[in-house]
């Protein structure tokens, strides 16, 4: 339930179509719903303007079932992260509604409108590889309502390739680099745009970028100003935190 929800469901009581125990039931829910292995924080978008996100890693197919079925009893829109094509199936059987983007990996169900906010956001990738990541930034931007621009492929290697599409990576409010191997973008994008930056270090490259961790400490230790860092792999986390500033 969202605040526009908790003043209609008031206004009916106030106009006696429901009555005040009913409400007061519906309340009463409101902090959480407990499903034995999952308490559902059914007030989160109430409290900072986004729904809870379900993240479907580690969870079983009994236990997603389950959630998303909770879920389903309200009208709200659903999303969720790190989803497996098993988990997909699964959980379709819920709803046709659902989508799945084996990419990002992330399931969504959109009932309500959405509304589009008239700044946008951009995406810059360094490889190709990185595109995972990248998606689950903008499959979350669009989630929330974001303009999204997405630039892929114009990493250090070739860096002809960024300078030719700054124009349009300087007209959004919020820049999103992804990036792999040394995470060197991230720097350079800092140092040309007047905008903030979310670094995204990808787990791409051989043995010695460690998994992400040479792309994280490299964006980390940025020389340039105004360039913030999420996890590794955080393609979400990034997205989500960069909705919140297109929308200030």
């Amino acid at each position: 339930m969202d605040k526009n929800s908790l003043l209609q469901m008031l206004s009916q009581v106030r106009k006696g179509k429901i009555t005040p125990e009913e409400a007061s039931q519906r309340i009463l829910e409101l902090p959480y719903q407990d499903i034995g292995h999952t308490k559902l924080d059914m007030m989160r978008e109430m409290r900072v303007g986004y729904p809870e996100v379900i993240y479907c890693e580690g969870k079983t197919l009994n236990q997603l079932q389950e959630i998303f079925g909770k879920l389903l009893e309200g009208d709200g829109n659903i999303l969720g992260t790190r989803a497996t094509e098993e988990m997909y199936r699964s959980i379709a059987r819920l709803s046709k509604e659902i989508v799945y983007y084996p990419v990002s990996r992330l399931l969504t169900l959109k009932r309500q409108p959405i509304m589009y906010s008239e700044t946008s956001v951009a995406i810059v990738t360094a490889g190709t590889s990185d595109l995972p990541v990248a998606e689950e930034a903008e499959k979350t931007l669009d989630f929330y309502g974001n303009k999204v621009k997405m630039i892929t492929d114009v990493g250090v290697a070739g860096i002809h390739r960024l300078f030719s599409v700054l124009p349009v990576i300087r007209e959004a409010r919020v820049v999103i680099v992804v990036a792999g191997m040394e995470g060197a973008l991230a720097s350079v994008v800092g140092g040309l745009v007047e905008k903030p930056v979310i670094a995204v270090p990808t787990s791409v490259g051989y043995g010695a970028s460690f998994q992400g961790l040479a792309a994280l400490l490299s964006m980390l230790n940025t020389c340039a100003s105004g360039v913030g860092v999420v996890n590794i792999d955080n393609g979400f986390g990034a997205g989500y935190l960069a909705s919140t500033i297109n929308k200030l």
